[in-house]
């Protein structure tokens, strides 16, 4: 496989100084894998800490900044970030208000946030900790105990950012983090496998032809392989499993969130016209399209595919929603 780097060793780390000469707002701690919003504790608001494995960019360093993330901890490819560098965001972030951890639902991701926020208590921070858990496909995998965090995660750091930014105290904007996660479902598909920068080549078998539906980001198995179908076939597959769950998530009738996102290795040009797929489903079923976001928001790599996620979002999420954001990979209302 040919990539874009110098080394396995050494990829995590060039990216990140990659990113730092790219935006110079933020404090981009390499050596210890700390992104920070520069100026984070001015206002004296609520910090958000998010982080994860490499390889799913631009989540989450490229969501810090200002309505968003206060720091983020990148892991190395595919790894969870190790406690030390949690603790090192909290504090760097902490400015009176106390810190929300935002943790998808990996394993490794959730032990080692709920040691950080232990060692970060035991120092004065106050931390509330939201579990991310959308994705419908299965309940458990390779790297997850029930279900796994995907792309709900965007939606959750944008809205409890905005509340954050608003001055909105610590359970406060853990209680929006969490309605956030109870009001969105995922469903993930891939057309191939990912590479990692160790292995050289794809991390798992996906012959010409068929498709894994209900893939996870690290490209853990979903519910099913099929043959390749068109767009209209795939989406049918998606939206109906995302609404399925979605009926027990109340007002029924009420109008969502979607986003259509690309694993990291499909043209815009498939992705809209999938999510044209994606927003005729959900008119036919009386849904209506608040919102919409479409791009490379979590990705896997290489990976060709896309997931598609719904969050029923009722007049306070939507304001949220709505307000500023200005970080590296989300920006509008600045």
């Amino acid at each position: 496989m040919k990539m874009l780097i110098n080394s396995p060793e050494t990829v995590v780390a060039d990216a990140l100084r990659g990113l730092a000469a790219a935006h110079p707002e933020l404090d981009v701690e390499v050596d210890r894998g700390v992104v920070v919003r520069r100026h984070a504790r001015d206002g004296g608001h609520v910090g958000l800490v998010s982080g994860g494995g490499s390889g799913h960019e631009p989540l989450h360093a490229g969501f810090v900044g200002y309505g968003m993330l206060s720091a983020a901890c990148p892991g190395e490819v595919f790894t969870s970030p190790v406690p030390d560098q949690m603790l090192r965001a909290a504090k760097a972030v902490e400015a009176g208000q106390g810190v929300l951890f935002v943790v998808k639902n990996y394993t490794g991701d959730v032990l080692n946030f709920q040691m950080a926020a232990e060692l970060a208590e035991d120092d004065g921070v106050r931390v509330e900790q939201v579990l991310v858990n959308d994705d419908v496909a299965v309940t458990d995998s390779l790297y997850t105990a029930g279900r796994r965090g995907t792309g709900a995660t965007l939606f959750v750091e944008k809205i409890a950012g905005a509340a954050a930014e608003e001055g909105a105290p610590l359970e406060q904007v853990a209680a929006i983090a969490r309605r956030v996660n109870a009001c969105s479902r995922s469903f993930g598909v891939a057309l191939s496998a990912c590479s990692t920068p160790a292995k050289g080549g794809p991390t798992f078998d996906l012959p010409d032809g068929e498709m894994e539906l209900g893939v996870g980001i690290h490209g853990e198995p979903g519910r099913e392989r099929r043959a390749m179908m068109p767009a209209r076939g795939i989406a049918e597959v998606a939206v109906g499993a995302v609404l399925d769950e979605l009926e027990e998530v109340a007002p029924a009738d009420g109008p969502v969130l979607a986003l259509v996102n690309g694993m990291g290795a499909t043209p815009l040009l498939e992705l809209y016209g999938f999510h044209a797929e994606v927003v005729r489903l959900l008119e036919a079923r009386g849904v209506p399209v608040a919102r919409a976001l479409v791009g490379n928001y979590v990705t896997s790599l290489d990976m060709a595919g896309c997931s598609v996620t719904l969050c029923r979002a009722d007049a306070e999420l939507l304001r949220l929603w709505d307000a500023p954001v200005q970080t590296a990979a989300l920006r509008w209302g600045r």
